[in-house]
């Protein structure tokens, strides 16, 4: 056995760095018995001499720097090992590597090689290397550290977010050449480099290059228009870009080819006053950081958003530089490779098998492509020199990451984009609270259209409680579609399709007595737990099999689905129709004596699948053919909430000529022809239409409204606009909703800015994100008080709760000012770490700035 070389302290990695040791990397030695151990005090040529049959150091930079992939939030950070001469030339940094950790086999990623380590003790040897494909670059291991930081993370984690599983079969074949093509094609002028070390014009050694990012909004400096001048950024004189006209290899100056890209790309971005600015900026390797409030309005070249966002991309390849595009679903992933083109790119999505996506992720990483399009995992992609990052919609809570640490997407382009020195642009209809506190903070500058070119492809938007409208029609106070929507829909059909959004999916949500209109809620047993193997019985099993397919619809929607779906809509039978029948004998079942666990009732919302189905428990999945109101013991229901399949079905009724076709959890439609047809959608499902939708009708605005939400407001009017946008210019959108309401306001006049400056400053005022970092405790009630008096918090720190949440457990919540930020995500991971040291069996979930905050 090896002795250890020395003692470590549980708690190590949060105490504070020692005076003279503030400049050396924190790295560990990690022991393993047997002979296969060498001493790593000095040189290697101050090795020990090795026994027969023993492993011996490589002779040059013998010491590896590894990153091991274990969740402990105490071991977080670099250990050092030997790597074997067998292994000299397969051990370069950025590989996979197998290593042995706490007397089992781990794995890891190889950060560096070092002449010695600061070990003094015994070093173990690299188990094996599994890869030499070098796929952790150093810009994002650099970012790694930086995400993890910053969400009060571990790098590890973030690693499982930004490299994918390695395919052998996908590294070993044959590479790409990279292909170069000529100026003003938008696929880059000069060949791609490999590397970004080869890449990298900027001046200083990496160590000076790598900062500290983890508030990007705090650095101010001074701008003009949308495009800034980063201290960060290559050198004017270094762009490579060669002119109009050059001859014999000479290159153009910065200004020459920022003109000619404004020339050639500026079409798509000439109703922006800073449009060309911005592209002259990419083109001559400047970093531009623009928030972008894009254009409404669909025509027959689709919306402009993704052809803007091209002409930005090529703007920047043809200066030499990479870009990452996200999006949040492969819906506008589509859309922005349509827009690309011929030009070089990759598009990285979800529906992508695990080889396709490597293979594609590699072709970024060995510089074969220097555009990559995808969902939020692109943000982590290898593009080397990265000259522009683009988020398109950041407001969607696809951009969320579900796994720990709980990244944003935005926040990870904004790190990457300080960290890279490259411009970030960040783009949607409407604006989030973190977008305008961007600007205001000046680390971005705005980039706004005309208002002649808004008020030009803009929908002319009727409000259906108007009081005009109201002294014409009486019953349209309470109607859900009231005369003005009736005839939208048929003055709409008669030019093209129609679009309706819902925002509840499913058929009849919620349900409430027929006579004294009680919410209708289950009276049943709960049902046991079934034997192993037993095939789940009743529409609870049904339900289980598609919980991964989630809807875009309700509150708390999750990721999207593809597949086309169609919807007849005539012939339905009316809610509670069939309120005494079971008609599946599986379903009967579910309630016969033996399958009912003890315990208290239910007490679960009933709903309805259909015009024939009979009311079941949304919790329990029983079927609740024989309820009676407990108040009045009525046995009749009635509809409190319209989903979009009853919707359809109504449509389908009252347009018995017109084809109804439904987008949502059945499945989303990508695209519609322009044949005259209503699209059923709940928000974030609606197709795009060839030429734009010729009307909408918004309904139900109070359950988007209503909900007990910080953003309640701000994810409405992020919905409409994204509705909206897809109508044809000056195309008729008609919403439910009270004019007065400043979110309706803000969709009237189609001033998003305002409403989001608004929403920031009355966050400001009350204390809320993102005018102050905020952080969730989610655990049970002893983990969470112990991992607050664990947690050594800034002295401003306010500490809210615990109070009980779901599933029995509590959450507090801690505020801080946003300058303290970074002290609340340290204290907050070194009080994970004595909790991990401790080896404590509750895992407390930490989340910074999370969406679901209220």
């Amino acid at each position: 056995m090896t002795e250890p070389t020395r003692v470590p302290h549980p708690q190590e990695a949060l105490l504070p760095v020692p005076p003279g040791a503030a400049g050396r990397p924190r790295g560990a030695a990690a022991r393993a018995p047997g002979d296969g151990s060498a001493r790593a005090g000095g040189s290697a040529g101050r090795t020990r001499a090795a026994a027969k049959g023993a492993r011996e150091a490589a002779p040059n930079l013998p010491v590896a720097r590894v990153v091991v992939d274990t969740p402990l939030p105490h071991l977080d950070r670099p250990f050092d090992y030997l790597v074997p001469s067998t292994m000299d030339a397969e051990a370069v940094p950025g590989c996979r590597v197998r290593v042995r950790f706490a007397g089992q086999l781990a794995d890891g990623y190889l950060l560096e090689r070092l002449a010695e380590s600061e070990h003094a003790g015994r070093l173990s040897f690299l188990e094996r290397v599994v890869s030499s494909e070098p796929v952790l670059t150093p810009e994002i291991a650099r970012l790694a550290r930086a995400v993890a930081d910053r969400y009060a993370g571990t790098m590890p984690d973030v690693l499982r977010l930004a490299v994918p599983p390695r395919h052998a079969r996908v590294e070993a074949e044959a590479r790409t050449p990279a292909r170069a093509v000529p100026p003003g094609s938008g696929a880059g002028d000069t060949p791609v480099r490999g590397t970004a070390e080869a890449a990298d014009p900027r001046p200083g050694s990496a160590e000076d290059r790598r900062g500290a990012a983890s508030e990007p909004a705090r650095e101010n400096t001074p701008h003009g228009g949308a495009a800034h001048r980063d201290t960060h950024g290559p050198a004017a004189g270094e762009a490579t870009a060669p002119a109009d006209g050059a001859r014999h290899g000479e290159t153009a100056s910065p200004e020459t080819a920022g003109r000619r890209a404004a020339r050639a790309y500026g079409d798509a971005w000439r109703a922006y006053p800073a449009g060309e600015s911005f592209l002259e900026a990419l083109a001559e390797g400047r970093a531009p950081r623009a928030v972008w409030t894009a254009l409404p309005g669909t025509d027959a070249a689709g919306p402009s958003w993704p052809h803007a966002v091209a002409a930005a991309a090529r703007a920047t390849v043809d200066g030499g530089r990479g870009v990452v595009v996200v999006v949040p679903d492969g819906k506008d992933v589509a859309l922005v490779t349509a827009a690309l083109g011929e030009t070089p790119h990759v598009a990285i999505t979800a529906d992508l098998g695990p080889a396709e996506r490597y293979r594609r992720w590699l072709k970024a990483l060995r510089g074969e492509v220097m555009i990559v399009v995808g969902n939020r995992p692109a943000a982590y992609a290898p593009v080397a020199r990265l000259g522009l990052a683009v988020i398109w919609d950041d407001g969607d809570d696809l951009h969320a990451e579900r796994h720990a640490p709980y990244p944003h997407a935005r926040e990870v382009l904004g790190l990457r984009a300080h960290q890279a020195g490259a411009g970030l642009l960040v783009g949607g209809y409407a604006r989030t609270a973190e977008a305008t506190a961007l600007v205001e903070t000046g680390w971005a500058a705005p980039l706004v259209p005309h208002r002649a070119a808004v008020r030009a492809r803009a929908p002319r938007v009727r409000p259906a409680g108007d009081d005009a409208e109201l002294a014409r029609d009486q019953a349209a106070r309470a109607a859900r579609l009231p005369s003005i929507a009736w005839r939208a829909l048929r003055e709409g059909l008669a030019h093209g399709p129609v679009l309706v959004q819902v925002p509840r999916r499913g058929y009849l949500p919620a349900l409430a007595c027929r006579h004294c209109r009680a919410p209708a809620r289950c009276s049943g047993l709960p049902q046991a737990p079934p034997s192993p193997g037993a095939a789940p019985m009743g529409p609870g099993g049904a339900a289980a099999r598609r919980g991964d397919a989630r809807d875009r619809g309700g509150p708390g929607a999750g990721h999207r689905t593809g597949a086309h779906g169609a919807h007849s809509g005539r012939g339905g039978r009316a809610a509670g129709g069939t309120a005494g029948m079971l008609t599946d004998p599986a379903l009967a079942d579910a309630a016969a004596p033996g399958l009912l666990a003890p315990g208290p009732v239910c007490s679960g919302p009933l709903a309805l699948r259909g015009g024939h189905a009979v009311p079941y428990c949304r919790w329990c999945g029983r079927i609740a053919g024989d309820w009676r109101c407990p108040s009045c013991g009525g046995t009749g229901v009635r509809a409190v909430v319209v989903g979009a399949r009853r919707t359809a079905e109504e449509l389908g009724r009252a347009f018995p000529s017109v084809a109804v076709r439904t987008s949502g959890r059945d499945g989303v439609l990508a695209t519609v022809s322009g044949t005259p047809a209503l699209v059923v959608a709940t928000p974030g499902a609606e197709p795009v239409p060839d030429g734009g939708y010729a009307a909408a009708v918004l309904l139900d605005g109070w359950a988007l409204l209503g909900r007990p939400d910080l953003r309640a407001a701000e994810e409405t009017l992020r919905r409409w606009m994204n509705a909206a946008a897809l109508l044809r210019p000056a195309g008729e959108l008609v919403v439910l909703a009270d004019a007065a309401l400043p979110a309706v306001q803000a969709l009237l006049r189609w001033d998003p800015v305002t409403f989001a400056e608004r929403e920031l400053g009355e966050r400001a005022e009350l204390g809320f994100p993102p005018a102050v970092r905020m952080a969730t405790l989610t655990g049970s009630a002893a983990a969470v008080r112990e991992t607050l008096a664990d947690a050594t918090l800034p002295a401003e720190a306010q500490v809210l709760g615990p109070v009980p949440v779901d599933g029995g457990l509590e959450r507090a919540m801690i505020r801080v000012p946003r300058r303290l930020g970074s002290a609340l995500a340290r204290a907050l991971k070194g009080a994970s770490g004595v909790r991990s040291a401790r080896k404590a069996p509750e895992v407390v979930r930490v989340n910074i700035d999370p969406l679901d905050l209220i």
